[in-house]
């Protein structure tokens, strides 16, 4: 199905899309409020870092959810985990607007600011190497491609030593892909959506090559996570197919640095409805 949408969008349209993905994010939640996703309460099923309990550093741990929307995520993290305190971004000022004015929002405990991690510097707001967990969870999927290393190098600089990355978002072949029409397709994996907002689907390679050869992080996990859906009325079986990985950071923030700088020389050397 996908070898065979050839077509793509005009330039002048793939340069809106790509240069507008936060403005048409703006819009989406200003359309839909906080009442498009649900919470979160599946996350520490998949993540153990994120349970009760489970400590990353000696004193409180410190956690940075990128692309925190209206804090579906946060906010049962915050319930859970009462030791635990949280940095919240996002690129749309009106979602980090909301999770401002939500009744469970602690400046004791948790900080919500606007960030666009491709370009603003997350090192600004957040102490350096300071960050025991970063959850990008469906995030990275609304980045332009050519952006997302630079959003990797910019989450890398405020991970502390042996931190991690908790990463799960839309996979090669999932069903919204293959449900595309054809006029949505920017590139190879990358589509727009009817409301102007990106769609970027992962393979475990693109992953590594993020991740592991850009950011110069160790890879601990890096698989599909596969959810069928049956229409027992229809009698159809259908695969939603999440990319799901976790990265940690070596120890050493030296060997960041190098492995980081090492990345930079090879460089210069050579729409479904969806309940995340």
């Amino acid at each position: 199905i996908l070898a065979k949408d050839t077509s793509v969008v005009p330039e002048f349209w793939q340069k809106k899309y790509r240069n507008e993905a936060s403005k048409n994010w703006d819009k989406f939640y200003n359309r839909n409020t906080t009442n498009f996703f649900k919470d979160r309460h599946w996350t520490d099923r998949e993540f153990e870092e994120l349970r009760a309990g489970h400590v990353f550093s000696e004193s409180k741990p410190v956690l940075l959810e990128i692309g925190c929307g209206v804090g579906n995520f946060i906010w049962p993290i915050l319930e859970r985990n009462p030791d635990i305190y949280v940095y919240a971004c996002d690129f749309s000022p009106r979602a980090v607007g909301f999770v401002q004015a939500n009744e469970n929002y602690d400046e004791g405990r948790a900080k919500a600011f606007v960030c666009d991690i491709t370009k603003d510097q997350l090192a600004d707001t957040i102490p350096p190497h300071s960050v025991d967990i970063v959850s990008a969870i469906f995030v990275f999927s609304a980045l332009p491609p050519e952006k997302q290393a630079d959003a990797v190098a910019n989450i890398v600089e405020i991970l502390k030593p042996g931190g991690r990355i908790l990463f799960r978002d839309y996979g090669v072949y999932d069903l919204a892909q293959l449900r595309f029409k054809s006029g949505h397709k920017l590139e190879e994996n990358l589509y727009v959506r009817q409301d102007g907002t990106l769609s970027y689907y992962f393979s475990t390679e693109r992953l590594r090559e993020l991740f592991v050869q850009h950011g110069g992080l160790v890879e601990l996990e890096n698989d599909y996570v596969v959810k069928k859906l049956v229409n027992a009325k229809l009698k159809i079986d259908s695969d939603r197919i999440f990319a799901q990985a976790k990265f940690q950071a070596p120890i050493d923030t030296q060997a960041i640095e190098s492995a980081m700088t090492g990345a930079k020389l090879t460089e210069a050397g050579g729409a479904v409805a969806m309940d995340i």
